[in-house]
């Protein structure tokens, strides 16, 4: 049907929403996405669903395990910045992570990217952290939604979430049920403050005491910047070694809520942990922190993680083995603790040790 001669004639771009600028985008992030794909993706870009065929050789029970997450405010400080090329890392990383915890290995990524209003840059370099993300971490990015919806988001905004499927054969589902008193915690080094706790480290950044992007970052040795946006660490790669070498009882990722929160997360009813505070050095980025707001200890072990993003559980017996086996792959261990019979709570002990 024609438009009326006689009165003003509107398009969804007259609404605020560009097609064009969508279409340009998708074009230069198609490359990006294919880089991940393996033989198991059956469809390119573009369909209306995405299809992919796991591999189930040498399971005997195939479990899909999935997981939905976001950035949240770290976000804000790629927008400060306008540098958009790291928060894909840490949406794909954290999400690996969560279900690499049961035992999971992730088979494909699925992210959603909601603006106001759409610039093709800013989701070309967002969408190359997601495929660098995905292929380190050694999954698929096989799919994803990009709405423009203008007046939903502040100008220079957006929202960006994620949903990873992984799989594991059900009788090497990791989830804490075999964790006993004696048990060993050992830790893995956080780059940062990973994706958690960015709501009172941009305060107290900013702020309180006053500083701006280009800034030094007291204790860290980095920029502002680059200490607030370093990327969220994935574990999955050494995790799938050091699983096949020793009986991994238990894993915590340590997002929000720290330490105290997440660990009892998969204690047996009945086993508390016991935490030894100044067995790892805390990054210095934490130190700043701390000193900068007069934050409690009790208030940083439950908002940040502290220097330790993920935990896992083994028996005393395979600690060394452990160890020597993380060793081997470039990556440090720390033992942070033991489990004891108790209330399913974090019990610390010692006070925390912080970088110079």
């Amino acid at each position: 049907m024609s438009h009326l001669p006689d009165r003003p004639s509107y398009s969804y771009r007259d609404a605020g929403v560009d097609i064009d600028a969508a279409n340009a985008a998708l074009k230069q992030i198609k490359e990006l996405v294919r880089k991940t794909f393996n033989d198991q993706v059956l469809c390119d870009i573009g369909s209306f669903g995405a299809m992919f065929q796991p591999d189930l050789g040498g399971m005997e029970e195939p479990v899909l395990i999935s997981s939905v997450d976001g950035v949240g405010t770290k976000l804000k400080i790629a927008f400060m910045a306008d540098k958009h090329d790291t928060v894909g890392i840490d949406l794909v990383s954290h999400c690996v992570n969560d279900i690499l915890v049961q035992g999971a290995k992730p088979l494909f990524f699925l992210d959603y990217f909601a603006v106001g209003k759409l610039r093709p840059e800013v989701v070309v370099e967002v969408v190359r952290g997601l495929s660098n993300g995905c292929r380190y971490a050694g999954c698929a990015l096989i799919g994803g939604e990009t709405a423009e919806m203008p007046d939903m988001y502040q100008p220079g905004e957006y929202d960006l979430a994620g949903t990873i499927v992984g799989i594991v054969d059900r009788k090497k589902i990791i989830d804490g049920s075999s964790i006993r008193p004696g048990d060993v915690i050992i830790g893995l080094p956080s780059t940062g403050l990973h994706t958690n706790g960015y709501s009172l480290a941009r305060k107290l950044t900013f702020e309180v005491a006053g500083l701006k992007l280009e800034d030094p970052m007291p204790y860290t040795g980095k920029t502002v910047l680059d200490a607030l946006l370093e990327p969220h660490i994935s574990y999955a790669r050494v995790m799938q070694v050091l699983m096949k070498v020793v009986q991994v009882r238990g894993m915590a990722h340590i997002t929000g809520g720290g330490i105290t929160e997440n660990l009892p997360r998969i204690l047996p009813e009945g086993l508390a942990a016991e935490i030894d505070l100044g067995s790892w050095i805390v990054p210095g980025i934490f130190r700043f922190l701390h000193e900068t707001g007069n934050v409690v200890e009790e208030e940083m072990l439950r908002t940040f993680n502290m220097g330790q993003g993920l935990l896992f559980v083994v028996s005393s017996e395979q600690a060394d083995k452990a160890l020597e086996t993380l060793e081997l792959t470039n990556q440090k261990g720390t033992v942070v603790g033991r489990v004891t019979e108790g209330d399913g709570r974090v019990h610390y002990k010692g006070t925390l040790r912080y970088a110079d």
